[in-house]
């Protein structure tokens, strides 16, 4: 039933592209089968680009939401004690998307084989090879959430007893060694551009990219949660649990060679993306400061500004795979309005900080020229690029272009709307960004954009090399060198890294960037600023959690809280605001936090019934999802969850609507 369900879905994709002669030839509907379905290449095209359904976008550039890059006016719950819980169903524990995939492969590869399926070879092979991708992609995405996961490669009945036995986990190094093999086939199938759609389709880039990123992920995942039980063979490791596991060894020998194979894989395919991948051109990286005016022409015209804001990605060499969105077919995007206006989010006073000066030097440094933060005009004042572009200042001008069409958005950017008084204009931690803006007013009428949204930007493969090399070989050798150069060039940087490494004070660094520590000590400063630089260029763009987790830099959270904190409210720029609408030490009526607790606005610590009052917190328990007690259930006899193959993830109960054990 489910793989007519599937087959359907692929087959109106099919006929909605199709010529009207071509309309005529296909049977009615009722006749589709199996076996005459999947038969001729647009029908393999069709399904493959169906799941695409499921690939990340950079929507508003909110992706680092609810980490130490950006917040929400509303707390995250797996920053609280005892808020996130076993549930009694759903959860990361599907397969949905991987039946998709297998069902796919399990019929086109004989097919395949056999040649009986018509169509440009080539072709043929590339769409097979977009399907290794997405089957790989679904299982990193299971990966990241649960570690250990079941591997099912075809299309099981439903049959109690053989779904049971298919619900064995498979150590998470298993798991990401088959992650790589998906995506070596999707590698060797796809060409170096789809046969269709450019870059709206996956390429081998796209597949190297994530291979990159899937293998940098496991070897410092196993790095740093060595000794814990998050690890295959770890103290505690429940998958020793069941006689399936019980004596698993790692391919390697070792976990110190899964980490250094894993390692060796992401420095491999990290190169071979970014020695073809040339960086987009900043016009502004070299730049005085300007009139709001200037700034705005010349960051309209600007193709590195350009390349997150344009209607058309194909022509930007950093971009692989984008979302294109079509008014004539009623597909828009509200992006831009989204971010002139209704943030509902913003950047961390400890994200804004961490950005160097254009000289090289952190803020704090002696001679670094850091003009303060009083006002947000001089927290821009001589710093990096990045985020001389892309923080928002108060004055700037949003709209270069009007439309008679009418806009949501405000012809220039406001004071930061800290206490949500319009309701859709929240500015949450007085810090906005400008990243994605678009100066034409067309664009920002509300449904009416179509502004393309990137989903994979070659440039992450530049720090998969850096990382995976240093974290391989403890130095940075000569092509990390010339990619961190011509990145800190590009964002208008001292390209000098040393100069910063030297001038790195870690204890000053840790108030507010959690990446200074892994496993709850400081790692060293040339490692903590490949990180520092990570995050500055990939602003927003989704990776920050993934990155905090891996490298197991949370754990300073279990015993010590932290506070989230925007912009510096307590000084000149309280007088943006009318005085009486700044209360605090009012109970639930305050509406920004109490001076005494810290210059800057605390946007959690407002109103003591805000369970983030106090701080957020950590477990290591969070590090993975639990799974919900239905999985155990329907795997089990008579109900009894010893009986079941599955095993939970460590410090989580085997019991619904519990929090972590000990927390």
């Amino acid at each position: 039933m489910k793989a007519h369900k599937i087959l359907m879905a692929a087959v109106l994709a099919t006929l909605l592209n199709a010529c009207n002669k071509d309309l005529l030839e296909i049977p009615p509907l009722s006749k589709v089968t199996p076996d005459n379905y999947l038969v001729e290449e647009s029908q393999l095209a069709a399904y493959a680009i169906k799941q695409y359904e499921g690939l990340p976008i950079f929507n508003y550039f909110e992706g680092d939401a609810h980490t130490d890059v950006a917040a929400r006016r509303v707390h995250d719950a797996k920053y609280t004690p005892g808020q996130w819980r076993v549930a009694q169903s759903g959860g990361a524990w599907s397969f949905t998307g991987i039946f998709q995939c297998n069902y796919f492969l399990e019929t086109v590869l004989p097919r395949l084989a056999a040649g009986t399926i018509t169509g440009a070879d080539a072709n043929i092979r590339h769409y097979i090879g977009e399907m290794y991708y997405l089957r790989a992609w679904a299982y990193f995405d299971k990966l990241q959430a649960l570690g250990d996961f079941p591997i099912i490669k075809n299309t099981l009945k439903d049959d109690k007893q053989m779904l049971t036995a298919a619900s064995k986990r498979a150590p998470q190094s298993e798991v990401a060694r088959f992650i790589l093999s998906d995506l070596d086939s999707a590698i060797l199938l796809m060409g170096a551009t789809a046969p269709t759609g450019g870059k709206n389709r996956l390429s081998k880039s796209c597949a190297q990219l994530l291979k990159s990123r899937v293998a940098l992920y496991e070897g410092t995942f196993l790095k740093y949660f060595k000794g814990t039980a998050y690890v295959p063979n770890g103290p505690d490791w429940p998958g020793k649990t069941k006689d399936y596991n019980a004596s698993y060894k790692f391919p390697s020998g070792s976990i110190e060679g899964e980490i250094d194979f894993f390692l060796t894989q992401a420095m491999e395919a990290a190169k071979a993306v970014a020695d073809v991948v040339p960086l987009v051109t900043n016009t502004m990286a070299l730049r005085a400061e300007t009139s709001n005016q200037d700034f705005a022409v010349a960051s309209e015209a600007n193709p590195y500004c350009r390349m997150f804001s344009s209607t058309d990605l194909s022509g930007f060499s950093e971009v692989l795979l984008w979302r294109d969105y079509d008014l004539g077919l009623g597909v828009s995007n509200g992006i831009p309005n989204t971010i002139q206006a209704a943030h509902g989010w913003g950047f961390t006073r400890g994200y804004v900080d961490r950005f160097l000066m254009a000289n090289g030097l952190p803020v704090y440094a002696p001679g670094s020229g850091y003009a303060g933060d009083d006002s947000i005009q001089l927290v821009r004042e001589n710093r990096d690029g990045r985020l001389w572009l892309f923080l928002a200042q108060p004055g700037q001008i949003n709209i270069l272009k009007p439309s008679p069409l009418g806009t949501h958005a405000t012809p220039v950017v406001t004071y930061p709307d800290i206490l949500n008084l319009i309701g859709n204009h929240d500015n949450v931690t007085g810090y906005m960004s400008r990243k994605g803006n678009v100066y034409d007013g067309a664009q920002l009428g509300n449904g009416r954009g179509d502004v393309g949204s990137i989903s994979l930007r070659g440039t992450e493969a530049y720090f998969n090399y850096m990382e995976a090399s240093y974290e391989k070989t403890g130095t940075v050798d000569g092509t990390a060198k010339a990619y961190w150069e011509a990145i800190r060039k590009r964002a208008g940087v001292d390209p000098d890294f040393q100069k910063t490494i030297a001038a790195t004070d870690l204890s000053k660094e840790a108030a507010g960037d959690w990446a200074v520590y892994s496993a709850g000590a400081m790692v060293d400063k040339t490692l903590y600023n490949i990180r520092r630089e990570r995050s500055c260029e990939l602003m927003g763009e989704g990776l920050r959690y993934m990155d905090l987790r891996r490298w197991r830099a949370l754990d300073q959270m279990i015993g010590t809280p932290y506070h989230v904190e925007g912009f510096k409210l307590w000084g000149p720029i309280k007088n943006w605001y009318k005085a009486s609408s700044l209360t605090y030490s009012i109970g639930d009526k305050s509406t920004v936090s109490d001076p005494a607790l810290s210059p800057y606005l605390r946007i959690y610590q407002k109103t003591p019934t805000v369970l983030a009052f106090t701080g957020y917190r950590w477990a290591m328990a969070h590090y993975f999802s639990p799974i919900a007690m239905q999985h155990f259930l329907i795997t089990s006899e008579n109900n009894d969850v010893n009986t079941s193959p599955i095993y939970q993830n460590p410090g989580w109960p085997v019991e619904a609507n519990k929090p972590p054990l000990g927390f």
